[in-house]
């Protein structure tokens, strides 16, 4: 590793002695900008590899001191073991997760597409003041509506169940922002064409609007998805039972059981992450375009 990092940087200082000397100083320019690209996507990646190298050794080297940077030995029942550790499994916190997040997702996409299409195409008294006042709610931290919601759902009875994972997110003020910037974009002649053709609102929504909205569905979808995945503080208050705790609960109480087997750590916090980086993986492309196209990027 250290000739590594000796060699590189005496190809740089090469490459910016000889490009001054020649003036071609483009030729450096270009050198070191990939130097600073590169630089930072290893240093995005550093985690990722260390997390998954780690999840694959043995006790005593994960706790090694200095570390290694590749294992003796790679042991893939680390991942077992931490799948079956918990007290119900990580396949209960799987089916969790992938259950709330899934409704989650859904729904926001549904209550989204409605009022941004109410904000965007329908015209009735006071909808700028009611937009402004929905993107208003923004500004409001979540963590002041803790205790207020806990106390609802209290009321409800709802505490320890799925409703009180599900329902309290089935929409989403950013969602709506998103999706009604990228409504605004569409044409309205569209509209005026759907109406000859006898289309009304409904119709109009689902089979012309939601067609051409893909990228920002699947933008909205990536940001739900991500945010209802990831989620820690919100199920950790409303929930108690082991059964029902979502995948980032159970991955903080393993944290507590396995102590300091910090391959076993690793190997659960790979299998927790893996599926949204797969996701955005496969999804970035539409993602991006979304932002591009909703007006965000500027």
């Amino acid at each position: 590793m250290q000739w590594l990092i000796i060699i590189f940087f005496t190809y740089l200082a090469a490459i910016t002695v000889g490009g001054t000397l020649l003036h071609k100083r483009k030729l450096v320019w270009d050198h070191w900008k990939y130097f600073i690209l590169t630089f930072g996507a290893v240093l995005m990646i550093l985690p990722f590899y260390w997390m998954i190298i780690t999840s694959l050794k043995s006790y005593g080297e994960s706790s090694a001191y200095p570390p290694t940077w590749w294992p003796n030995e790679m042991l893939w029942s680390n991942y077992s073991e931490a799948w079956h550790k918990p007290e119900v499994g990580f396949a209960r916190y799987y089916w969790m997760t992938i259950s709330t997040t899934v409704m989650s997702t859904v729904g926001v996409l549904v209550t989204g597409m409605l009022a941004a299409y109410a904000f965007a195409r329908m015209q009735f008294p006071g909808r700028a003041l009611f937009f402004y006042l929905v993107l208003a709610t923004l500004m409001v931290p979540g963590q002041v509506l803790i205790i207020p919601n806990y106390i609802i759902l209290a009321k409800f009875n709802w505490l320890d169940t799925y409703k009180a994972l599900v329902v309290p997110w089935l929409a989403s003020v950013f969602t709506i922002f998103l999706m009604r910037q990228f409504f605004m974009t569409i044409p309205m002649d569209l509209w005026d064409a759907a109406q000859i053709d006898g289309a009304g609102r409904w119709r109009f929504l689902w089979l012309v609007l939601v067609p051409l909205s893909r990228p920002v569905l699947i933008t909205s979808g990536l940001f739900t998805f991500i945010a209802t995945w990831n989620s820690l503080l919100w199920p950790l208050i409303m929930t108690t039972s082991a059964e029902m705790r979502t995948l980032m609960v159970g991955l903080q109480v393993f944290t507590n059981e396995a102590s300091n087997d910090y391959n076993l750590l690793m190997a659960a916090s790979t299998f927790c992450i893996m599926p949204v980086v797969v996701v955005f993986f496969f999804m970035q492309r539409y993602f991006i375009e979304g932002i591009a196209r909703s007006g965000l990027k500027s």
